[in-house]
């Protein structure tokens, strides 16, 4: 049977700008990056969790058909197919603090929940990332 979820995958529209902003700004490190010839291979993870890994996805063959793509990547433009990624930290304060000192748009400060502490932020392609100090 299934033991864990590996890749999640999210769309970007231009794969070096995403691997700028997940390694550069969030300090992912990349997983894979191939050209595979009908498209590149793209995923990045968190330092020292090599099993969990993001797929740095620009809308096209061969999950999607050309026109299908087109209108795929019309929609990421506009941030209007905004993928989700839920992260954790040890202090969400300092993260906050060292994301906004690195120019990240962070969309909500931290804040006190039942779970933990959390915020918000976006990266360049419309795509919503929460980070959470959950209770312990």
């Amino acid at each position: 049977m299934l033991n864990s979820i590996s890749i999640t995958q999210i769309y970007v529209l231009d794969q070096d700008e995403a691997l700028d902003f997940y390694v550069g700004k969030l300090g992912f490190e990349i997983g894979t990056d191939q050209d595979l010839g009908f498209m590149r291979w793209l995923t990045v993870r968190v330092p020292g969790a090599p099993d969990r890994e993001v797929l740095l996805e620009r809308p096209g063959p061969p999950s999607l058909d050309p026109a299908t793509a087109e209108q795929v990547r019309e929609l990421v433009a506009k941030g209007a197919t905004g993928g989700h990624l839920f992260l954790t930290t040890d202090d969400a304060h300092q993260t906050y603090a060292t994301l906004k000192e690195r120019g990240v748009e962070l969309t909500e400060e931290p804040t006190e929940r039942p779970y933990g502490i959390d915020f918000g932020l976006r990266d360049p392609f419309g795509n919503h990332v929460r980070i959470a100090q959950t209770h312990r």
